[in-house]
């Protein structure tokens, strides 16, 4: 009986360019906003790197503990990558809260296939949390419990979502 959201978004970087709190290329320095430039125009691999916090809530009278976590990342929908964790998190009784962080690593040249530079510049900036245009990211997660020595799977995943937008 767990609760999960998604709490925050850190170390957001694009093209190796640190991207956080950033609204748009206009506020990059000109040596940043040129090397974001050249990766479109040279039709170069786009990476996007960043740490998705992840809280866990418990509301049960006992402690829980995660042993495992199988999990898609999607961004407006789309499908972006996949993975498993296997980092234990203890989550205290009666309301207690963990945080599980989650890395991800995205070449947007491939998810975005077919995607304009500017569509992919708005996702960029609005998971910076400046941009006025929102993001939804979904985390599709299943969670496995332990129980002794038994590591019990959630039936189904759970559907965790947020926007991203300013004022985050």
């Amino acid at each position: 009986k767990c609760q999960f959201r998604l709490n925050t978004i850190e170390n957001l970087q694009f093209a190796g360019i640190n991207i956080q709190g950033k609204e748009s290329v206009s506020k990059l320095g000109i040596l940043d906003a040129g090397k974001i430039a050249s990766v479109f125009l040279l039709k170069q691999d786009m990476p996007l790197n960043f740490r998705l916090n992840r809280d866990v809530k418990n509301p049960n009278a006992n402690p829980a503990a995660l042993s495992r976590l199988d999990w898609i990342l999607m961004i407006d929908d789309t499908e972006m990558v996949s993975g498993v964790t296997n980092e234990k998190l203890n989550v205290a009784a009666n309301g207690g809260v963990a945080t599980m962080p989650l890395d991800f690593n995205i070449n947007l040249k491939e998810a975005f296939a077919g995607k304009s530079k500017d569509s992919i510049l708005n996702l960029i900036f609005a998971l910076s949390g400046k941009n006025n245009r929102p993001s939804r990211i979904t985390l599709k997660a299943k969670p496995y419990i332990q129980i002794g020595t038994a590591s019990i799977p959630y039936p189904g995943y759970i559907n965790i979502k947020k926007d991203f937008t300013s004022g985050i």
